[in-house]
């Protein structure tokens, strides 16, 4: 399990990397995606089967396809080269400082792998599935930013057909 573990993060660590580090468009999304199905393994490792179950299929799948659709209807070229300052160098070093800080600071607590989940397993009341509640609570009480996101999703899409448009000579 432990092998599992450090195998799909590493997908889904160098996934992520991929996607800064690709200059063709359609490249960084390839490894967006490998990025994506790291992490869907992951939540599925912890159990939560919806959660991984929706990031294979929302993003890795619809965000995705989406995704490649612009970049295709655009018609996004390879990024050009540029020469970075020494302020672009310094400005990358202190993130990437604070950020192995970070990271041995949270792993020096030793807490890690510890936390307590039975007050989350209390909650659920006998014969409830996650999916029976996030279902009533996205058709009750989330019912209006459910309809936000889509409107907003819309809009997007409208918005990429008229930019996309050429112009007629």
């Amino acid at each position: 399990m432990t092998f599992l573990f450090y195998l799909f993060s590493a997908l889904a660590l160098f996934g992520g990397i991929g996607v800064v580090v690709n200059r063709n468009p359609v490249s960084s999304a390839i490894s967006m995606i490998l990025s994506f199905l790291g992490l869907a393994a992951l939540f599925i490792q912890l159990d939560a089967f919806l959660v991984g179950i929706l990031q294979i299929l929302v993003y890795a799948g619809a965000i995705m396809v989406l995704f490649l659709f612009i970049i295709m209807l655009l018609d996004v070229r390879e990024e050009q080269r540029r020469r970075r300052s020494i302020v672009h160098f310094i400005g990358a070093s202190g993130v990437a400082i604070a950020f192995v800080a970070l990271v041995i600071t949270v792993l020096s607590r030793g807490d890690i792998g510890k936390a307590n989940f039975t007050a989350l397993t209390e909650s659920k009341g006998p014969g409830t599935s996650d999916v029976h509640q996030i279902g009533e609570l996205l058709f009750s009480t989330y019912w209006f930013p459910v309809q936000i996101v889509a409107v907003l999703l819309l809009v997007a899409t409208v918005g990429v057909v008229v930019l996309s448009k050429k112009e007629l000579k």
